[in-house]
């Protein structure tokens, strides 16, 4: 997968300046959102579910040290049952976007969030890319989604887009130092062109048309959320399909 290289670039003065603006968004966002149950797609060396208050944290990808090792376009949750789900860089660097948005469907309750992270093909770092997008190195292999057409995916899929920010307007110089006296882009851009941010974070909630909302069962919610911990807890569950 194209992700390889990935998670070392985010060591990377560049990733490390890309990693902190999406961590401190992310912590942000997800503090807001509540429910049982929430799970984290890819890249469990970073958690992007700290400031979430949920009981129950799952981490989920092919491969690695993860709560439960799954492709994650085939994912073993049941229908209706995951209120959060965190995709930090997984569609711009899966073959098959679209599948995986299918899934994030299926598995979320009617109101839960789904939050991506992505790099915007409209930026500097958009521009970036399309210069070194053979060289075959990270972060530039990825297959960008601008903010309108992923808006578009949601919408076809019944999520309502809520909540997003733009960032790191920066130019993707690689030294650190640079980096720092570039620093000023920042300010600017949220004020000046706040859609050519370098990366962005949408939050799309899972709407259900002519759902008639009652008073849940909290107990029966809670069993089942602790049955998922269950699960999650035993060693890794591989469960992946042939497409």
């Amino acid at each position: 997968m194209a992700i390889n290289g990935f998670a070392e670039w985010l060591r990377t003065p560049q990733g490390k300046y890309v990693l902190a603006w999406e961590q401190h968004k992310l912590d942000i966002l997800v503090a807001d959102i509540f429910g049982f149950n929430s799970v984290q797609i890819g890249f469990s060396q970073h958690d992007f579910l700290r400031a979430n208050r949920m009981p129950f944290h799952v981490s989920c990808c092919d491969r690695g040290s993860v709560t439960v090792q799954s492709d994650p376009r085939y994912l073993p949750f049941a229908t209706n049952s995951i209120d959060l789900i965190v995709l930090p860089h997984v569609l711009e660097f899966n073959p098959n976007p679209h599948q995986i948005l299918r899934e994030v469907e299926r598995v979320l309750v009617p109101e839960g969030s789904a939050v991506v992270t992505g790099f915007n093909p409209y930026s500097l770092w958009g521009l970036r890319r399309a210069m070194a997008r053979h060289t075959g190195r990270p972060p530039w292999q990825g297959r960008y989604l601008s903010v309108p057409r992923l808006r578009d995916w949601f919408t076809l899929l019944g999520f309502e887009t809520r909540s997003g920010a733009f960032g790191c307007y920066v130019p993707p110089v690689r030294q650190e130092k640079w980096l720092k006296r570039w620093g000023f882009m920042d300010a600017a851009g949220d004020r000046w062109w706040p859609i050519a941010g370098g990366v962005y974070v949408v939050q799309a909630i899972k709407r259900q048309h002519g759902m008639r909302l009652i008073t849940p069962k909290w107990h029966e919610r809670m069993a089942a959320a602790r049955a998922l911990a269950a699960v999650a807890r035993k060693p890794l569950a591989h469960k992946t399909r042939e497409q």
